[in-house]
């Protein structure tokens, strides 16, 4: 899979003179287990203490950020999850049925506080704030997706995942951007720099020249992401209850009011309007 190629490329960069040693890929190895229910019988044999079962045969990797599920009765693309197989967050249907709202506050792109509205809960130390983004998402039921992706190596693969705090961050982070970033900036950064880094990322190309580029320009249309979202959580669902920034002006309220004549009088429309016709009316009738 990708994970063999994202670990061994980040070892070389890091460290040229490496030597990487992967038993899965010596022929006296995986001549000796061709798969997952041999390796189960081998630690089953040895007393080898192991989380997959022969029931739940599934493979599972683990980290503070999430936890992905793959292998097994999952690769089939239409088999259900078993309930009991989300390991981080309550099923949505058991979360409570009373939202719960909280505020993320972002400098520069980056969480910095997290504010509960019910119990006045209020973090700022970073590793701390993402702990508690991860424990009000899992109550609520927030950060599951079954998807079908495509590996590095050409192949399809359907994988489950659960990262119930990074999706409270993303959903906010997203919504701040419309608020205080510009439209061309973010606009040459989705099609451009967020997918070629995406796509790195999946390929194990992180530390590389082309990336370190692309962070760099990341970082970049980050600094006037500034400002505050309100968030409500409730049964799977994250949803934007309002978003301020009081150091980016980008919106102003009175240009965009339908009630207060903003900054430019309705006629220069006219002719923004006509100029935008010419191309679109000589294309028409020259296809007439």
């Amino acid at each position: 899979g990708n994970d063999q190629v994202r670990f061994e490329l980040a070892y070389y960069a890091l460290k040229p003179d490496i030597e990487v040693i992967a038993p899965w890929r010596i022929p006296e190895f995986y001549e000796r287990f061709p798969g997952r229910q041999a390796l189960l019988a081998y630690a089953a044999e040895k007393n080898i203490p192991v989380v997959q079962t022969v029931k739940k045969p599934w493979s599972t990797d683990e980290n503070m950020f999430h936890i992905s599920y793959e292998a097994g009765i999952l690769e089939d693309p239409y088999c259900t999850p078993p309930k009991d197989m989300w390991k981080l967050t309550v099923d949505p249907e058991d979360a409570p049925n009373t939202p719960e709202r909280i505020s993320v506050s972002f400098e520069k792109g980056i969480p910095v506080k997290v504010v509960n509205h019910g119990d006045g809960t209020t973090i700022t130390d970073p590793l701390q704030l993402f702990l508690y983004l991860n424990t009000v998402a899992r109550r609520n039921g927030i950060g599951r997706i079954d998807i079908v992706e495509n590996r590095f190596i050409g192949i399809k693969s359907r994988g489950c995942y659960e990262t119930p705090g990074g999706t409270l961050l993303r959903a906010a982070h997203i919504d701040l951007e419309g608020l205080v970033l510009d439209r061309q900036v973010r606009s040459l950064r989705d099609q451009f720099i967020t997918p070629q880094f995406s796509q790195l990322l999946y390929n194990g190309q992180y530390y590389s020249p082309e990336c370190e580029f692309l962070s760099a320009s990341l970082l970049e249309s980050q600094k006037t992401v500034t400002g505050e979202v309100k968030l409500k959580l409730y049964k799977g669902n994250v949803i934007i209850e309002g978003r301020k920034s009081d150091t980016v002006k980008l919106y102003d309220m009175e240009e965009s009011s339908m009630d207060v004549q903003g900054g430019f009088s309705p006629v220069d429309s006219d002719g923004f309007i006509k100029i935008l016709g010419i191309r679109l009316k000589k294309w028409k009738k020259s296809a007439l």
